[in-house]
């Protein structure tokens, strides 16, 4: 078991955040990526849907005998977590309550802000969550659609992405919110535009950095780590490597190598 790699999927190239962190965190061990990029964004989408893709993916990371799946969405995470630990084989670890346990002992004034896909919003996913590790606080959710194919089209530095995150933020900041979970994997890319706007009162919480930690203490408790892997990079894409390697450029820290083409079930 050691020596297999660790799947790790997204609904197309926000999950490389997490990817980088889980590089930092675990650098000798291999792990193999994809990025549904036929289907993103899966915000948009039904729970029947993205529990349909994520059981495609998960099986395919199966079968190339990976030991654990990092689901590296907050959309699938908060739809089909469940459904993947029902039927999979391996572990599989979810985004959601790594962040939720970090907003909670983070927040000062007991107000936390979620932003996220409309389907993370709508699920509720990470107020349980947090409102489990601390009851009584305040949580405002802000679905934030733009913010994902902004990413996808490599605009985190252009202006109009600036004024979409004011518009995005200001009931945020009305709420008075010293939390703010950067609930979709995509989100971190913007991380710096989006603490601009909100300011240095307010900490985010970066889901990257959250699920790296929790996968890290999660192969620390099962004697999974320290692996004699090579730190190799396996990557997959569901539609267009070509594209999905140019823009994983500007997010993947060091060389991505080969995308290959893998697509879904019909």
């Amino acid at each position: 078991m050691k020596k297999q790699a660790i799947g790790v999927f997204d609904s197309g190239l926000g999950g490389l955040t997490i990817l980088n962190a889980l590089r930092r965190a675990l650098p000798h061990e291999d792990l193999i990526y994809f990025g549904d990029t036929a289907n993103v964004p899966y915000g948009s989408k039904s729970k029947q849907t993205v529990t349909r893709f994520s059981l495609d993916i998960a099986r395919f990371l199966e079968s190339q005998g990976v030991k654990m799946i990092v689901v590296a969405c907050n959309t699938a995470s908060a739809l089909a977590l469940t459904e993947l630990r029902k039927q999979c084989r391996v572990p599989v670890l979810g985004v959601i309550e790594p962040g939720a346990t970090k907003a909670a002992q983070t927040t000062r004034n007991g107000r936390v802000a979620v932003l996220g896909t409309e389907g993370t919003v709508k699920s509720k996913a990470y107020p349980k969550a947090i409102l489990k590790k601390r009851p009584h606080t305040h949580i405002i959710q802000q679905a934030c659609p733009l913010f994902v194919p902004l990413v996808e089209e490599n605009w985190a530095k252009k202006s109009a992405t600036r004024l979409i995150a004011q518009v995005y933020l200001a009931p945020v900041q009305k709420s008075q919110a010293d939390t703010v979970i950067l609930g979709c994997t995509h989100y971190p890319v913007l991380k710096k535009v989006i603490a601009d706007v909100l300011g240095k009162q307010v900490k985010l919480v970066d889901s990257a950095e959250t699920l790296a930690g929790a996968a890290t203490e999660f192969l620390k408790q099962h004697h999974q780590n320290e692996t004699a892997g090579r730190g190799k990079l396996t990557v997959y894409a569901s539609d267009d490597p070509a594209r999905f390697k140019r823009l994983a450029a500007c997010l993947l820290a060091g060389k991505i190598g080969t995308v290959h083409l893998k697509k879904l079930n019909a």
